[in-house]
């Protein structure tokens, strides 16, 4: 088994010594900076009852979900950054590879049901309440994390079966594809069912974008109403940029692991981008443009600093 070996050898991270401390100084200052907002908005939507709605308690699962991925890399990297050292115990490394993973899926069957949840608000919009009931919105936020979940515990359970013969990861975190490439066994199980999860999930959440938004452009298209096109087209570009975003991200470090030709620098920098980008990006995007939110935060903000003074 991978869990003979006791120490693992992670990417270097070739700081000088005069980089270490403005290095550890910005890490925990955007770590600090990803909880802080994405707490903000879990407070707001849990606090506020005008925002119990699908859409929100939908939303409520994407910070929950930023922040598994974030905790699951910033700490580690600070420590490594404090102390230097590049070691990381098997536990601790099959552990991050996980929740990174986790993370990741989690957060495109999420983007994937707020699209679901998109389409039907604005081309079913008189069916909306019969369709997206508790019991519904229930259902779907569970199927998103028993998905989540299940996928990629298969992918770590293939992965730790095999024995090693080597210690060094080659990318500055832990993750599935740079796990496979310590073993000298045959992968050829773990290759099919990576290729087949993955291709499921990002095929799957591409398909339910395309045809959600190819709809919901249709609809808007046809509303002769312009503050509500302009409305549903905001709030749709917004999901859009999100969704982007992390996909790009994903099916490139995936692909760039089977490509000898791809630069293991530009590899590295897009698998680091998938765990600061959308955390730090997901909770300013909807802060900000999610007018019903952004109004809520910032009375429950002003709300709370009054109450200090």
């Amino acid at each position: 088994l991978l869990s003979y070996v006791n120490l693992l050898t992670l990417e270097t991270l070739s700081l000088s010594t005069t980089h270490i401390y403005p290095a550890f100084i910005f890490g925990t200052v955007a770590y600090l900076f990803i909880v802080f907002c994405n707490l903000l908005i879990l407070i707001t939507i849990a606090v506020r009852k005008k925002l119990h709605k699908p859409m929100f308690i939908l939303l409520f699962n994407l910070p929950i979900s930023d922040m598994i991925g974030a905790t699951a890399f910033f700490p580690q990297v600070l420590l490594s950054i404090v102390t230097q050292k590049r070691l990381i115990s098997f536990p601790a490394c099959i552990t991050q590879a996980f929740l990174i993973h986790f993370y990741g899926t989690g957060n495109l069957l999420i983007l994937s049901a707020m699209a679901y949840d998109r389409y039907v608000a604005i081309c079913c919009p008189l069916r909306y309440n019969t369709i997206m009931t508790p019991h519904t919105l229930m259902r779907i936020v569970i199927s998103v994390w028993v998905l989540s979940f299940s996928f990629i515990i298969i992918v770590i359970i293939l992965t730790a079966r095999l024995k090693a013969c080597r210690t060094n990861i080659v990318d500055l975190y832990c993750n599935n594809p740079s796990l496979l490439k310590l073993t000298c066994e045959d992968i050829t199980v773990n290759n099919y069912y990576g290729f087949t999860a993955s291709f499921v999930i990002q095929a799957g959440s591409l398909s339910i974008l395309m045809y959600t938004y190819a709809q919901i452009l249709r609809t808007c298209v046809m509303t002769n109403q312009r503050d509500a096109r302009q409305k549903a087209m905001q709030t749709c570009g917004t999901h859009l940029v999100v969704v982007l975003i992390l996909q790009i991200s994903t099916a490139f470090t995936l692909i760039s692991h089977r490509l000898d030709s791809v630069s293991p620098l530009l590899r590295r920098a897009c698998g680091v981008s998938i765990l600061i980008f959308p955390p730090v990006l997901d909770p300013i995007i909807y802060g900000l443009k999610v007018k019903e939110l952004k109004q809520s935060m910032l009375m429950f903000f002003k709300r709370n600093v009054n109450a200090t003074k």
